[in-house]
């Protein structure tokens, strides 16, 4: 009996917790560059004095989905897009270099190239900076971004640096609770020549909003079940003890 109690209880604890990663990927269906993630069921059993007979069920997060999204086109100069695998380093909110997908560029106050988000985009030697008053900024294919100095003929561009994008092996790359990804192994990846960017464009989330409705529908209803089970184990318990007390 108390197997079965111990088993609902934590299943239904943590359904909850997938279903907060659901609705977290359905907020995010049209997040530029989101990766959904991804959780799943695994049994633990108790430790402890006397027999290993109870276990429990507990939530884990077993990464992101890797898939591409659909890259729409903007129009927008800043705007960039990964073709194929590849990320763009960022500089994350601790000064280290973490990676994304979200190529939604401005250009800060100080003349910083950054995310919508904030985190300075990365060159080969740290982050980029464009010089004040630059005129049509452009980012090229592979990353080289290149401006019109003030005050000069159309004519005459001048390139500020390169966008260093990189391509590891995804099943090292981690999610972070920034929503950037980091190496597991916390090292910084190498420059990959091979990855590509779309000018003008960028790339949607890889979330099916149905997909995700359905998902929370199945995960609510198994959440019923499991208090279902935690009810009926009381119910049991009750008719036993009042069986013991009319043999008694």
């Amino acid at each position: 009996m108390d197997r079965l109690i111990y088993v609902a209880m934590t299943g239904a604890k943590h359904t909850m917790y997938q279903q907060a990663v659901a609705s977290h990927n359905l907020a995010n269906a049209s997040t530029v560059g989101y990766k959904a993630e991804a959780s799943a069921f695994r049994a633990l059993p108790v430790f402890g004095e006397g027999a290993a007979t109870r276990t429990f069920v507990v939530d884990s997060t077993t990464g992101a989905d890797m898939s591409p999204g659909t890259i729409q086109q903007t129009g927008r100069d800043l705007d960039v897009a990964v073709q194929g695998k590849g990320w763009i380093a960022v500089q994350a909110a601790d000064g280290s270099e973490a990676y994304t997908r979200n190529g939604s560029l401005l250009i800060s106050q100080n003349g910083l190239l950054q995310t919508r988000n904030g985190q300075n985009v990365l060159g080969d030697g740290g982050p980029l900076a464009v010089p004040p008053d630059s005129a049509d900024i452009t980012i090229g294919k592979d990353g080289t971004v290149s401006v019109i100095p003030a005050g000069q003929a159309p004519t005459t561009v001048a390139i500020v640096g390169r966008i260093k994008l990189v391509n590891p092996p995804e099943a090292e790359m981690t999610k972070g609770s920034d929503g950037l990804f980091r190496l597991k192994s916390g090292t910084v990846a190498p420059a990959d020549a091979g990855v590509a960017l779309a000018s003008k464009s960028l790339e949607g989330s890889n979330v099916n909003a149905v997909d995700s409705l359905v998902t929370m529908i199945n995960l609510a209803r198994n959440f019923d079940m499991q208090i279902k089970l935690i009810t009926t184990a009381n119910d049991n318990a009750q008719r036993a003890s009042q069986i013991l007390a009319v043999s008694a």
